[in-house]
């Protein structure tokens, strides 16, 4: 679920209507609530009601429903000795966070953690065009320039966030090959508690381009633990 929050904002200080929303990027299920709209009195003056779908009309809708269809992923488990001991590690965790979202590790593969190794396997992982690939590495980059994304800029993935404003998930490292996301997020599988990965993955898994600048908003409210 898409939530536009300047739009909602402009039109919650325009009448005497409010509007409550879920958060941006909440993954929602078919009957689920995810707004409300209250009035008071019972009844809006006619001008406000007009105020309202004016801006409505000239700035779009406040909510958008991204349907999750047939979402595959791919896994990459990384460590810089063994990529199975990563795997050992992370899959359980890895398996309970995707059932959240009522998906299962579609492709998934493991290695040694070097820049070759991760790019030739990161390569694999895109020929079958998943949602998103997700990448659980026993260590911790330091930034674009490690192994991680030294290998996404190897297969043509182009950076599109470093560091998150979420704790847990602030060493996010995320890009882009063709419409493909890769997500780096060290520590957010050692744990099953929420964290970066559980806010930004739902509106991947609708396949909705997740922008830096989307990821930078989520500092207000991102204190997680």
């Amino acid at each position: 679920m898409l939530v536009d929050d300047e739009l909602l904002k402009q039109i919650n200080c325009t009448a005497s209507t409010v509007i409550a929303t879920a958060l941006n990027f909440s993954y929602a299920v078919a009957g689920q609530r995810i707004a409300t709209v209250k009035s008071a009195p019972f009844a809006v003056a006619k001008d406000q009601l007009e105020a309202v779908l004016g801006i409505l009309k000239e700035r779009g809708p406040i909510l958008q429903a991204r349907p999750v269809r047939a979402p595959s992923v791919g896994i990459l488990y990384t460590d810089p000795i063994s990529g199975e001991r990563a795997r050992q590690l992370f899959e359980n965790i890895m398996r309970q966070r995707l059932e959240r979202f009522g998906v299962n590790a579609n492709f998934v593969l493991s290695c040694t953690e070097d820049d070759n190794s991760v790019a030739r396997c990161m390569q694999h992982l895109l020929r079958s065009k998943p949602c998103v690939i997700l990448v659980a590495s026993t260590t911790a980059p330091a930034g674009p320039e490690d192994v991680i994304g030294q290998a996404m800029t190897k297969v043509g993935g182009q950076v599109e966030r470093f560091l998150a404003p979420v704790e847990p998930g602030n060493l996010l490292l995320m890009a882009y090959k063709d419409e493909v996301p890769i997500v780096s997020a060290p520590g957010c599988f050692r744990s099953a508690k929420p964290n970066v990965v559980d806010l930004i993955l739902p509106p991947l898994l609708a396949r909705y381009h997740v922008t830096g600048w989307e990821i930078a908003c989520l500092g207000h409210g991102g204190l997680l633990a």
